[in-house]
């Protein structure tokens, strides 16, 4: 996570306006004459990284939570900074619980499972770690893509059933990229001999020149233009749903999608509906809407869908 967490009291640049507001939770003093602050890792055990540079800056609790009823009422009531994973919901109503917190770190890039402006209007600077987990996440979308092209899954099992099959070519098809962490997918695409194109409204004009894509300024454009459409942005209020009945129509007919995103990003019931059709040709999931994942929302379209159990991000080394 590096250094950006070695001023447990953010500077002020870090922290929302409503801070300074008055009435406002008043600033944390810590030194010689000020006990150690606690912060609290909320969901997981894993602090490996951040241990070294918080040992001698504050005191850690592993609190390995799914919710905040199951957070102990010292983190609640005395922690001034949380670090947290994807499975646990901070809410307006959660947030409230915690009497001193200043400052959560959302160890990854999406920051979805809590409350933005309700944090805002508590005081508490919220941050997020953009660049997390995107070559581990660009390796699994490649998978996804390869895997749909070449159908490798499928031809495993017409192996065993002694039943023919085939795949299809990738050189020269369009990849269209929703997303900043798609970069690096861009970039691994690319070697197979991809023509890529990516929208966001967000990024600065010029990127595109530096990764050798092309840059579209619609998603209509984009969804017009590629034969497999690849998600990587974070999930918010105005993109729920982005792959929707009316959006896969403005797809090509026989197109490919992959989510290695959000669940909440693609509408699965219009998405199954679609396969069931042929206007998409197959789809692989990485994420769900619901999680954990218990009913396959795509019955009779197996032929054309894969899904995973949100390995996007995960690693291990040989060692382990």
């Amino acid at each position: 996570m590096g250094s950006w967490f070695r001023f447990l009291t953010p500077p002020l640049f870090l922290c929302p306006l409503s801070v300074f507001s008055p009435g406002i939770r008043p600033q944390i003093m810590n030194g010689p004459m000020h006990p150690r602050p606690l912060v609290a890792l909320l969901d997981g055990r894993d602090c490996t990284v951040e241990m070294p540079i918080l040992k001698d800056l504050a005191t850690v609790a592993f609190c390995d939570a799914q919710s905040t009823q199951e957070i102990h009422e010292k983190v609640l009531n005395e922690a001034v900074g949380a670090m947290m994973y994807h499975t646990i919901t901070l809410t307006r109503e959660d947030l409230e619980k915690f009497k001193a917190l200043r400052i959560i770190i959302r160890i990854g890039s999406g920051y979805d499972n809590i409350d933005i402006k309700a944090a805002g209007e508590l005081g508490v600077a919220v941050c997020n770690i953009p660049s997390a987990c995107v070559e581990e996440t660009a390796d699994s979308t490649m998978c996804h893509i390869l895997n749909l092209y070449r159908r490798n899954t499928w031809l495993y099992q017409a192996l065993r059933e002694e039943v023919a099959s085939g795949a299809a070519r990738i050189r020269g098809e369009t990849l269209g990229l929703i997303g900043r962490s798609g970069q690096a997918v861009a970039v691994r695409a690319k070697v197979f001999g991809f023509n890529v194109i990516f929208y966001d409204p967000y990024l600065q004009d010029g990127l595109e020149r530096s990764l050798g894509v092309q840059r579209v300024y619609t998603l209509q454009d984009l969804l017009y233009q590629s034969d497999c459409v690849s998600l990587h942005c974070n999930l918010n209020e105005h993109n729920h749903h982005l792959i929707n009945d009316f959006t896969i129509k403005q797809m090509r007919q026989g197109a490919f999608l992959v989510n290695a995103a959000r669940g909440g990003l693609v509408d699965e019931k219009a998405l199954a509906q679609a396969l069931k059709e042929g206007r998409i040709r197959g789809a692989a999931l990485d994420v769900h809407e619901i999680e954990p994942f218990r009913e396959l929302c795509c019955q009779g379209v197996i032929d054309t869908f894969t899904h995973n159990p949100r390995t996007r991000a995960r690693r291990v080394s040989w060692e382990d």
